[in-house]
């Protein structure tokens, strides 16, 4: 065990500082990364066991305890309220040694707003604790906005978002109204009372009283054939057929009329699936696996608890019963949590015998089926991803590279030059990291100096929200506030560069003034512009062509170069790239309309010669000249110098 690290944190001293209260404890390791989050009765008894020497230690706590750098806490005023912040900790920072759930999925919600005179049925993917009345959760959103579009046929209720009645009269109907898609209430052409009925009747069939439904639909259908309308029958015939799809999608289970979920699971050393199946109203709605990394992981029994806290602390819906293999270790305690958050008792079951037992054997043998079906997949998955990241690393010569960050700059021919960032973490795109920027401090074709301006910002950004971080820590202790910071704290493993050395210069300048080391590589591409390496340390590291680490290292230059063409292509579509005319000394809006009158784009006036922008209508030989330098840097004739850095990186490249 370290003494000290290298910010002075001393652990035998902190161990002497524990609290002998409930809390949860927060490991860090030495690049100050969140690896686990745990939680106890007693803080003092329960972090001083993981550095005790005498005590046996499972393969995974030793090799986390070998890793932590330092560690914090949080005390709390029960184990309950230590059970709620863990759960929150772990999904918001997903350390690596506590036993993850791999999927991070939401279900889909029918919405109905009985808050609403005249009610809507919406597609919702929370639920709240208001007047609406929620149906699911479903397992497919697409089967959900079938049965949406189903009831706006049957029962035409209205989609838009008019106050009604206050709104009835003031605009005219809209084309749902024209088409035959809702009854116009927002014209008084349906009273409130017929339209409730119509709501009432959307209620019992999302409560699954279909019945009623398909005798009025085949009723109507008979009707129309009798009259010869056999147009309105077929559309009869088809919403039939629509109906009984849904119903037959019902499977009775019980008919205690019960909500509840059956969870079962099946596991080798590395990976485990675990099994939902969701009834609602006693009737088997769907089903759905999760993939649950087991190579860290304890007994079943933990990977069935660690499942059930990270599953409940997501959703919304929490079901009377929840009926589970086995006996988990704080099965009491986390029943108590999912109580409070449904505000009415909820039981755990383990089935011994009957029909409850086979439903949870059925479970299992999914969650095994499954587990099989998807070994090969999951490990292809896994190459393309984790495994290609740490081959990238191990040309390098690092260890540990989970986030990377990759910066690219697009202009056309300097004017509007913006800058990206794309992250990638474990393989995988993390999209709400991304930024854009707008070079504000750079005129003209200069990439090196854009993109250190772009690198300046990203750090410098990161830097300050780091230290007002720290600051509130210090204040309260509190580090859920880091919530309330962007992805510019988190700092990445590795940086990767859309060039060779100057952009790999341009970087380490940025850092070395800054004070952070972070390892910059660049991406280095032939004379097709494509990759062929990467330039690390004054060497240019030749790569696999057909490597996994080559495909990710492409999928990331294309990424970046994407993200920042359709930053660039989002500016000129608000015609601000037009404006950059007005820059040029002599040109006034008369004469920058003239040009685009004529030239019709910004590329054709950069091509264009001096003769032309001459005869250009309102210009004369001084004004073209200087538009001509502005774009080519000396007038025609002059003589031509080496090509500007950004003259090159026109969109679409």
């Amino acid at each position: 065990m370290t003494e000290k690290d290298e910010n002075g944190f001393n652990i035998e001293e902190e161990l002497k500082k524990l609290p002998a209260s409930p809390g949860v404890y927060i490991m860090h390791d030495r690049h100050d990364e969140i690896i686990y989050v745990g939680k106890a009765i007693s803080l003092k008894n329960r972090v001083r066991q993981y550095f005790q020497e005498s005590r046996s230690k499972t393969a995974k706590i030793e090799k986390m305890v070998s890793r932590i750098a330092r560690f914090e806490y949080i005390i709390t005023d029960s184990e309950l309220e230590a059970l709620v912040l863990e759960c929150n900790l772990i999904k918001e920072h997903r350390p690596r040694y506590n036993t993850m759930l791999k999927d991070d999925k939401t279900y889909p919600y029918i919405k109905v707003t009985m808050d609403e005179a005249f009610p809507r049925v919406l597609f919702s993917r929370t639920m709240k604790k208001d007047k609406c009345r929620y149906f699911g959760p479903y397992t497919s959103a697409g089967a959900v906005k079938d049965t949406i579009d189903l009831i706006h046929k049957l029962w035409k209720l209205r989609t838009c978002t008019r106050r009604l009645p206050q709104d009835i009269g003031k605009e005219r109907p809209c084309l749902n109204y024209h088409i035959k898609q809702c009854q116009a209430p927002c014209q008084g052409y349906i009273s409130q009372e017929e339209y409730g009925k119509a709501v009432a009747q959307t209620l019992d069939f999302l409560n699954g009283k279909y019945e009623p439904v398909l005798s009025m639909l085949e009723e109507k259908m008979m009707q129309a054939s009798d009259e010869m309308d056999f147009e309105t029958a077929i559309e009869y015939r088809e919403l039939l057929n629509s109906v009984k799809q849904v119903a037959q999608k019902q499977k009775i289970t019980s008919q205690s009329m019960e909500d509840r979920d059956i969870i079962a699971m099946a596991r080798d050393s590395e990976d485990a699936v675990v099994q939902v199946f969701f009834v609602r109203d006693g009737k088997l709605i769907g089903r759905e696996h999760f993939h649950v990394s087991a190579s860290t992981a304890g007994d079943d029994s933990q990977i069935i608890g660690s499942f059930i806290k990270q599953f409940y602390a997501g959703t919304p819906f929490i079901p009377r019963e929840v009926w589970v293999q086995q006996e988990f270790e704080e099965m009491g305690l986390v029943g108590q949590w999912l109580t409070k958050r449904r505000g009415q008792n909820v039981k755990f079951v383990i089935p011994k015998k009957g029909q409850k037992e086979r439903l949870v054997e059925l479970a299992a043998k999914n969650a095994l089926l499954v587990l099989s079906q998807d070994k090969e997949k999951i490990k292809r998955e896994e190459l393309k991803t984790i495994g290609a990241m740490n081959q990238v690393g191990e040309w390098l010569g690092l260890s540990g590279v989970k986030r990377i960050e990759a910066f690219d700059i697009s202009n056309i021919s300097g004017f509007e030059s913006v800058g990206s960032m794309v992250v990638y973490e474990d393989g995988r795109p993390r999209r709400n990291d991304y930024r854009k920027f707008k070079i504000k401090t750079v005129q003209g074709p200069n990439d090196y100096a854009s993109m250190e301006e772009v690198l300046t910002r990203r750090f410098e950004h990161g830097l300050s929200e780091r230290e007002e971080l720290m600051a509130m820590e210090t204040a309260d202790g509190d580090p859920g506030n880091m919530e309330r910071f962007g992805s510019f704290t988190r700092f990445p493993d590795l940086i990767m560069m859309d060039g060779g050395r100057g952009q790999v210069n341009v970087a380490l300048k940025v850092l070395e003034r800054l004070g952070l080391s972070i390892p910059v590589c660049g991406m280095v591409k032939d004379d097709n512009h494509r990759t062929r390496g990467l330039y690390y340390q004054n060497v240019e590291i030749p790569i696999d062509r057909y490597s996994e680490g080559f495909k990710l290292i492409t999928r990331i230059q294309d990424e970046a170069h994407r993200f920042a063409i359709e930053y660039h292509r989002s500016l000129r579509s608000q015609g601000q790239v037009r404006s950059v005319l007005d820059d040029i000394e002599g040109i006034g809006p008369a004469r920058r309309k003239a040009l685009m009158r004529r030239f019709k784009s910004l590329e054709a006036i950069r091509d264009a010669s001096l003769e032309e922008l001459s005869s250009t209508e309102g210009m004369n030989r001084r004004a073209a000249e200087s538009v001509y330098g502005f774009f080519h840097g000396e007038p025609e004739g002059k003589g031509s110098g080496p090509e500007s850095p950004g003259m090159n990186r026109q969109e679409g490249e």
